[in-house]
């Protein structure tokens, strides 16, 4: 827990600091500092939520999806009430939040980051029930676009080549 307070506590001071540009290019990098932060914190595959990010939001800042998804990680309602995320456009709240999910999702399905983006993009208990036989064409999409955006990560960062999406 003292781990946990600790990170708060440099999450909320780091960017009350300013960060060096503004507008869209600001919110960009403070969302690229918290997914680096909270990926590291949950232990979670930087390329894999990076990869997400790009696929659900395009780094923009509080995206709205027509489905009623919102902010960088596109947190919906109900997930945003469960992970206890009260502003979905906070930056730090959405991205800390949609980083515990991809945690909680990487533990329920043993690593198998297939069924993690599957999972993220249709819900956890339908994913858990039919695992890969899960067929719906706009998941299948999904999930490929995520592959896709996670292999683009893993080529052009160092020191995440030993990464590999299942």
């Amino acid at each position: 827990m003292k781990l946990r307070f600790t990170l708060s506590i440099v999450l909320v001071l780091v960017p009350s600091l300013g960060w060096p540009l503004s507008g869209l290019a600001g919110k960009r990098a403070e969302a690229e500092y918290y997914v680096a932060a909270y990926a590291r914190h949950y232990h979670v595959s930087l390329a894999l939520i990076r990869a997400i990010v790009e696929r659900e939001s395009d780094w923009r800042p509080c995206a709205v999806s027509p489905k009623g998804a919102v902010g960088f990680m596109q947190l919906m309602p109900a997930t945003a009430l469960r992970l206890r995320v009260t502003g979905r456009c906070e930056i730090d709240q959405n991205v800390s939040g949609g980083v515990r999910y991809v945690a909680w999702l990487t533990r329920l399905f043993h690593g198998d980051y297939r069924l993690v983006a599957a999972a993220y993009y249709a819900g956890e208990n339908i994913v858990g029930r039919r695992g890969l036989a899960y067929q719906n064409p706009d998941v299948l999409t999904y999930v490929a676009g995520i592959r896709s955006a996670y292999l683009r990560q893993v080529d052009s960062a160092t020191g995440l080549q030993g990464e590999a999406l299942k």
